[in-house]
């Protein structure tokens, strides 16, 4: 009988428990699955009148009135972005954990943060990261304007302690005072944590990157060749696009890593992340995490929210097993990769290369 760990007062930490989740979740699963793969399949319906179901292309920007895009807040954004000086020790910007060259990743398993500090998550990319409904592994943020914010005071990413020295920094650097009353010229006191977070997703909002796969959706049916167009069926049949779909391909709804299996027997995880469970204390929401955006998918390894697989291969047969309950053949897992490679777009012109900063230097040793 499967069987899956639980937190107890014992000296191991876990005690084996009833199956019966797992089933309960299997069954919700299988239907879903069932419902999604009938209308895929309905005889003679050609592969991108399928698709444009499920998928849409992405849009220029993601600004809303709510969050607006003014060139001089995007300016500042990026500016803010690259700036390591406003951590706790000087080493940490948004950029030391999402760099361009590695297609907003750092390509570790679990990010390094002040006076290297470990993340408790793999670091997601920052392209295309505005689509999402929320931020975070485990949604425990609303946006990307809040994740900037909070990172300010995060101890494993800028590490302050409090906003008060951020913003004497922020003051003290030529330039940023006027830059902060140009993007918020309503605000009597423009320079402020809420600003900061404001700013930098302005920025996050133009990083989008559209892909072949984007060409496809708009009517050219070159734009993927047939093993990738094999693959995206394959992706449709198997029930992949249940949660990844969408603008983001992905990013848009919270489900259980582990719906067949543990997820931890395939990919090796040391310690067992219990997901959103950690942030809401609801037994519901163990080992649940946000379904990740699979755009940029193959720039963007190591896989999982704890780095713990190496390949894109083998990402996907632990999702074939895991999630599907599927042994994928070579065949399968070929053809989904090939199609998972027209995801990746190209960088962002104003995300390639990074600003050249004021000078101003801090000492990184305490008074």
């Amino acid at each position: 009988m499967n069987r899956q760990l639980k937190p107890c007062n014992d000296s191991s930490g876990y005690r084996p428990v009833s199956s019966w989740t797992h089933r309960a979740r299997r069954t919700a699963w299988a239907v879903s699955l069932l419902a999604l793969t009938a209308q895929a399949q309905e005889p003679d319906t050609p592969l991108p009148a399928v698709v444009k179901q499920m998928f849409q292309p992405l849009p220029e920007h993601r600004r809303t009135e709510a969050f607006p895009a003014a060139a001089a807040r995007v300016a500042l954004g990026k500016q803010l972005f690259f700036d390591s000086r406003l951590s706790l020790d000087g080493t940490v910007s948004c950029a030391t954990c999402h760099r361009p060259a590695l297609y907003g990743t750092d390509a570790l398993p679990r990010s390094i943060g002040v006076e290297h500090r470990l993340n408790a998550r793999n670091a997601p990319t920052v392209l295309n990261a505005a689509l999402q409904f929320r931020a975070h592994w485990i949604g425990d943020r609303a946006n990307v304007e809040e994740q900037a914010l909070k990172s300010l005071t995060g101890r494993t990413s800028f590490g302050n302690p409090d906003v008060v020295a951020v913003i004497q920094k922020l003051k003290a650097l030529p330039g940023y005072a006027a830059e902060f009353r140009q993007a918020f010229p309503n605000d009597p006191e423009p320079v402020t944590p809420e600003n900061w977070g404001k700013a930098i997703g302005a920025y996050e909002r133009t990083l989008v990157t559209p892909s072949p796969f984007d060409a496809y959706l708009q009517g050219d049916a070159k734009a993927l060749p047939p093993q990738a167009q094999n693959g995206l069926k394959t992706f449709i049949d198997l029930g992949c696009a249940a949660c990844h779909n969408g603008i983001g391909i992905g990013g848009s709804s919270f489900q259980t890593f582990g719906v067949f299996e543990d997820y931890w027997k395939r990919t090796g995880s040391q310690p067992i992340d219990e997901g959103r469970f950690t942030d809401t204390g609801e037994p519901a929401d163990k080992y649940r995490f946000k379904v990740p955006s699979l755009r940029n998918v193959a720039m963007t390894p190591p896989y999982f929210h704890d780095g713990s697989v190496a390949t894109l291969p083998q990402a996907v047969r632990v999702m074939g097993k895991v999630q599907l309950g599927k042994d994928l053949t070579d065949q399968e897992v070929a053809a989904l990769v090939a199609f998972l490679d027209t995801l990746t777009g190209e960088l962002p012109k104003d995300f390639a290369t990074e600003p050249v900063l004021a000078p101003q230097g801090f000492s990184s040793l305490p008074p």
